[in-house]
């Protein structure tokens, strides 16, 4: 169980840090911030894949179309994070 949860946060931390590096911009968040971003990009990313593709955890945890897909995930999570932060310094 506890290299399930470090397993997780080594991987929203490298989701979150793609996602941070590929969209441009300056987000004021440090690591806790980037692993936050990348497992909740990873659940995001997880259950899209599961609507679209009908794959579930019994075929495998860790497979590249997961890891790609908690990328993804991450990139529309720190979009929207964006989005509804400018909202906000706008008003």
């Amino acid at each position: 169980m506890v290299w399930t949860i470090i397993f997780w946060l080594l991987l929203g931390l490298v989701a979150g840090a793609v996602a941070r590096f590929v969209v441009p911009g300056r987000d004021p968040m440090g690591v806790v911030g980037t692993i936050v971003l990348g497992v909740v990009g990873s659940f995001l990313g997880g259950f899209l894949g599961y609507l679209i593709f009908g794959k579930d955890l019994s075929e495998g945890a860790l497979q590249p179309s997961g890891v790609v897909g908690s990328i993804i995930g991450a990139i529309v999570v720190l979009l929207v994070y964006r989005a509804a932060s400018h909202r906000r310094v706008l008003r």
